[in-house]
């Protein structure tokens, strides 16, 4: 049997006059936790389903085993290149990913995130310095965008100053990828031809690193000599694609949820002022939250998949609403509450509640950057807490970013009555 919920819903949800407020049509399409559409996608809905489907070998990430027209228009490799590995099945994905987190974290370097938390506090020291005597402040280009700009910079070995370049290439990727029916001919085209202008970027630096290696994760890459051999040059600018991309486009919209959620909670403001030891559980209740990621728009059935009474045919695009999942009271309890103790077992004990969210995703794919991720949001937030004076919105709800996937306000003015100085 294939239940169908109204088309409207889901429509819905990707229009923009949607996006500052998407959750009560989330708890709508939940009311059929796996939707056929008019296009003959499959969109899930609920925690079990979407979890299910996100450790299921038989869904794919790989966008050959797409209808074609939805493989067009989930491009986000450059021509000519080979997927980078979020966009690969097992067991290439597999082998692929191991060869990027030998340089990333455990267990062949564990220490890599750990040792930037100096640079990531001074970094967000000498941003919010910088806002000192204004009244009125952009969060997003001032603070939540640049910072995670320049942690991925040098993470990656990327010349800071060329930002301004590959900002321009990553809002056209970015914009491409929207699945609302945005991604006309024309912002294919721009984005194409931004995925060629930042190839050949990345060709140049690749280059440079393999040449003079420094301690940046580019050159690790590009002079692996590891049991598994190096990535092929096109794999190795893929990945760098990737890094570079979503390492700062996901952060700079959880770290702007974070703050506007703060300050339409004053409470559980001033209390982060105070006990700033729990802004880790209050980073994990906003990814649940106000996630940065709503959903993955192209994933593809490998086989027939009976779920939730409905058969997803193969072949089949199917949509995983993660923010929609994250909400489900069939998972957590009254969901639609911010409570930063939620995901404290020091406070209530082990309950469902601990259960993993889907903020960072599931399965094989889980977010590969998770752990700067958290690091630089619980920084950020704790920061702009302790040092904004009296902070309230200018304008609520904001103006948001176009992309129903990647949502986040793409602008948060705040007025402050100014700027408490740095801690020592």
């Amino acid at each position: 049997m294939v239940m169908t919920a109204s088309p409207s819903v889901f429509a819905q949800i990707l229009d923009y006059a949607n996006r500052a407020d998407p959750y009560p049509l989330y708890a709508e399409l939940r009311k059929t936790p796996v939707a056929l559409q008019e296009d003959g996608s499959y969109v899930v809905s609920t925690y079990r389903e979407i979890v299910d489907l996100l450790h299921d070998p038989r869904i794919s990430s790989d966008p050959h085993n797409l209808p074609p027209e939805a493989a067009a228009a989930g491009a986000e490799d450059a021509p000519g290149l080979p997927p980078s590995f979020i966009r690969t099945d097992p067991p290439e994905h597999d082998r692929l990913r191991r060869l990027a987190m030998r340089h990333f974290g455990p267990p062949h370097t564990p220490d890599r995130i750990d040792a930037m938390v100096p640079d990531l506090r001074r970094t967000i020291t000498g941003l919010i310095d910088g806002l000192t005597g204004q009244s009125e402040v952009d969060v997003v280009d001032q603070v939540a965008y640049p910072f995670p700009v320049t942690v991925i910079c040098q993470l990656l070995g990327v010349p800071r100053e060329d930002e301004p370049r590959f900002h321009v290439w990553v809002e056209a990727i970015v914009g491409a990828l929207d699945p609302s029916g945005g991604a006309a001919e024309e912002v294919q085209r721009k984005a194409a031809a931004a995925r060629q202008q930042m190839g050949l970027y990345f060709v140049r630096l690749v280059d440079a690193h393999r040449g003079a290696p420094g301690a940046d994760l580019l050159s690790a890459l590009a002079t692996d000599d590891g049991p598994e051999g190096r990535m092929t040059d096109g794999q190795l600018l893929t990945t760098a694609f990737l890094l570079l991309i979503a390492g700062h486009e996901t952060t700079v919209n959880l770290i702007t949820n974070g703050t506007l959620t703060l300050l339409r909670h004053p409470a559980v403001l001033e209390r982060l002022r105070r006990e700033p030891e729990m802004v880790i559980h209050l980073v994990e209740e906003l990814l649940r939250y106000e996630p940065p990621v709503h959903f993955i728009p192209w994933r593809a059935a490998l086989d027939d998949i009976e779920i939730a009474g409905t058969t997803i045919p193969r072949g089949s695009r199917v949509v995983l609403v993660l923010a929609s999942g994250s909400r489900d009271p069939a998972h957590v309890r009254d969901p639609d509450r911010f409570d930063p103790d939620r995901f404290d077992p020091d406070r209530f004990g082990l309950t469902r509640d601990t259960d993993q969210h889907l903020g960072f995703g599931g399965g094989i794919h889980y977010c590969f950057g998770a752990p700067l991720a958290r690091l630089e949001t619980q920084t950020a937030l704790t920061e702009l807490s302790r040092r904004l004076v009296n902070p309230r919105l200018v304008v609520d709800p904001p103006p948001y970013r176009q992309n129903p996937v990647l949502r986040g306000p793409r602008h948060l003015q705040v007025a402050v009555d100014g700027i408490a100085p740095a801690s020592s």
